[in-house]
């Protein structure tokens, strides 16, 4: 799911593109993709683009009359800029926006087509869109730690809850988590003053970071290749991959479609974690640290270990 890094590069984008222009119509081919019908998707059309913005992980078209676009790409949802009237592309085609510069093109590479399009007007009603995260790059450490600990969660939880935190998902919560060399599973009510102060700063710290990276990598192309997996990338996706810190295997939780990875050297203090299902059915069979993992390796019993 694209998150703060990568819905800010598209905004940056879309505002180069398209603000000022008159969005001349709006083309829906995915019968699932339009949740509002008040106002009418038809008065998007021949309105003036104002300017873009993020609510959490959505994106905003802001068109004159105070009406509102607003897109949740979900997991597979993705932005293609395209000659102006391009034609949507088959089974993968959601919506077109024509413009004079060009056309924008909604696209979604899944069956489940769960991205969304809502047309609301006034800013009342727009902000009923908004999950009410804490926008982390405009917080205080006071602001960041009072949200964090608001509910007695993971700190994987918390940090990918919306409703908490504005824009932070699996991957970039991956990468800092292990920047601050917190373990994924510690409790935030469990936290200490001086872990919350490495969590703060390591939010600070990734989120502009790959912010720059995506759009140095992006220049003045439109961003294409949106994913959550990057070589530079630390812990997420880097399963079985050296940690960059201490050239640990990177290890991983998987728990229905989502997956947590993370350095055992580096965040957990050498011990491995494990979904609940699996260790439940391992029991005392449960390989506890790198090293026992690694011995059982070597004598050909990690089959059912929990980084097989």
């Amino acid at each position: 799911m694209p998150e703060l890094p990568d819905i800010t590069v598209y905004l940056e984008c879309l505002h180069a593109r398209c603000a000022g222009q008159i969005l001349e119509r709006v083309r829906v081919v995915g019968p699932a993709l339009l949740r509002s019908v008040d106002p009418p998707l038809s008065e998007a059309g021949g309105k003036r683009v104002i300017g873009f913005r993020r609510i959490g992980k959505r994106v905003v078209f802001e068109l004159e009359d105070e009406l509102f676009l607003v897109i949740h790409l979900m997991v597979s949802g993705r932005f293609r800029w395209r000659a102006r009237g391009a034609k949507l592309p088959r089974k993968i085609g959601l919506a077109g926006f024509d413009f004079e510069s060009g056309t924008l093109l909604l696209t979604e590479a899944s069956h489940k087509k769960r991205a969304s399009l809502h047309v609301v007007r006034g800013e009342a009603s727009l902000a009923e869109h908004d999950p009410g995260g804490l926008d982390v790059l405009e917080s205080s450490e006071e602001a960041f730690s009072e949200r964090l600990q608001h509910e007695n969660h993971t700190l994987k939880r918390s940090l990918t809850d919306p409703h908490l935190f504005s824009g932070i998902g699996n991957a970039y919560s991956d990468e800092i988590l292990h920047r601050a060399g917190l373990s994924p599973i510690k409790l935030t009510s469990r936290l200490a003053a001086s872990e919350i102060t490495r969590l703060h700063r390591a939010t600070l710290e990734v989120l502009p970071e790959w912010t720059a990276r995506l759009r140095q990598k992006t220049g003045d192309k439109f961003p294409e290749k949106v994913t959550a997996f990057h070589a530079e990338m630390a812990a997420h996706g880097k399963y079985r991959e050296p940690c960059p810190v201490c050239a640990s295997p990177i290890q991983r939780i998987v728990y229905a479609d989502n997956e947590t990875n993370y350095c055992a050297t580096c965040q957990t203090g050498g011990r491995l974690l494990a979904d609940r299902a699996l260790s439940q059915l391992l029991k005392k069979d449960w390989p506890r640290s790198l090293e026992e993992l690694e011995a059982r390796r070597q004598r050909g019993r990690g089959g059912l270990a929990v980084d097989e």
